[in-house]
């Protein structure tokens, strides 16, 4: 493995950092998905407080 991330023309390098910015922006779409499906359904169910 260490041959493998030795100085292969930088490409390693790229995986070193996009590596975990594609993990992170992965988890944030998924969080993002959750919430907007969350508010979806509270804002489509009546609330006893909605009425008149």
């Amino acid at each position: 493995m260490n041959a493998l991330l030795a100085h292969q023309g930088g490409w390693d390098e790229i995986l070193l950092v996009l590596g975990p910015i594609l993990v992170i922006a992965a988890l944030l779409r998924l969080a993002k998905g959750r919430v907007e499906r969350s508010a979806a359904k509270h804002s489509s169910t009546p609330h006893s407080d909605d009425r008149p």
